[in-house]
């Protein structure tokens, strides 16, 4: 690959990203308050779905529980804000809880790996809803209610826009640091790492601190969208983060491409739509009550098929060889 095709490549990844971000930003003024809750709801599936990716993509690693860390995040925040402490404070203290709780929950669970890795996982987000359940401070099944709106200083978000706007910033910063981290030496450790665990060991790479260190910082990206969720919502309890939510994280991040921070976002944005568009198809008159869990399973299973058949590395991947090669060659 040719210095100027280098260029030209990174030069229209920036324009992709600087439109984008436009769009991101002028989409809350003229988005409609229903409109608004699905937008706010994409970018934080968005925020975790980059964690994901980050998690399996480069380091190789899956989990099922990511759904229990934005739950972690949504309590954390949830609980300082309704003692009385700063929303601001709260939200910083969400992905820093949920990181600590992935530190104490790999050291024994990153032991393990593949299938046995994602049930472990995925135990652990039952454990942890139940005990959420149970526990008199985190308010039992009904959970904490009457969460105060976020607030820093002269700044109160009291409305849908202010948290759209909340949640993409946050989606950025989530980006940024994971294109820092892909792109810096322990990304490429953690490619390694993802190719041959044994390898990357033989080659002095510390493979169990690096895999730990990736499992919480995919966590504190989940906690980061738990804090924001439970401000915008003003409510939190075990029936917001059932296990469906994790799988949902999975189908995004393969949907967009794993291994891929706009593949991320690509994917929760098409998923979110297409969940979306099923629940009004269930809530229709005459459908059943089971009909939105069952419409949810069914089409999860049938896009990861079609997926995993016609586009094994995800959309973005797919979509960037396909312009590629429409590319004409560049001119002497």
């Amino acid at each position: 690959m040719t210095t100027r095709t280098t260029r030209r490549r990174g030069a229209v990844r920036w324009a992709a990203g600087a439109l984008a971000a436009a769009v991101a930003l002028a989409l809350p003024a003229v988005l409609d308050d229903s409109a608004l809750a699905v937008y706010v709801l994409l970018g934080l599936a968005a925020m975790v779905t980059v964690g994901v990716s980050l998690l399996m993509g480069y380091a190789g690693q899956v989990s099922l529980g990511q759904g229990a860390f934005y739950g972690v995040g949504a309590y954390t925040a949830a609980l300082l804000a309704l003692n009385g402490l700063p929303p601001l404070l709260g939200l910083v203290a969400a992905p820093v809880a949920a990181a600590l709780a992935a530190l104490v929950l790999g050291l024994p669970l990153l032991r393990l790996r593949g299938h046995h890795l994602a049930f472990a996982t995925l135990a652990t987000q039952l454990i942890l809803l139940s005990l959420a359940g149970q526990l008199t401070f985190t308010g039992g099944d009904i959970g904490l209610q009457a969460i105060p709106q976020f607030s820093a200083g002269s700044f109160e978000a009291s409305g849908a826009a202010a948290y759209a706007y909340l949640t993409w910033a946050g989606l950025a910063l989530v980006m940024l640091v994971t294109h820092n981290v892909i792109t810096s030496r322990p990304g490429r450790a953690l490619r390694a790492l993802a190719t041959s665990e044994t390898a990357a060991a033989s080659s002095g790479i510390p493979v169990g601190r690096y895999k730990l260190v990736v499992f919480a910082l995919s966590a504190a990206f989940a906690g980061l969208a738990g804090g924001i969720y439970c401000f915008y919502t003003g409510y939190v309890a075990p029936g917001s983060f059932p296990v469906l939510i994790s799988i949902q994280y999975i189908v995004m991040a393969v949907v967009g491409g794993l291994g891929t921070i706009w593949g991320a976002v690509a994917g929760a944005a098409a998923i979110t739509l297409l969940v979306q568009g099923l629940d009004q198809l269930a809530n229709l008159p005459g459908m059943p009550s089971y009909a939105p869990s069952v419409l949810s399973y069914a089409v999860y299973a049938l896009v990861l098929i079609v997926v995993v058949l016609f586009l094994p590395d995800g959309l973005v991947p797919a979509i960037g060889r396909r312009l590629s090669r429409e590319r004409p060659p560049a001119t002497r």
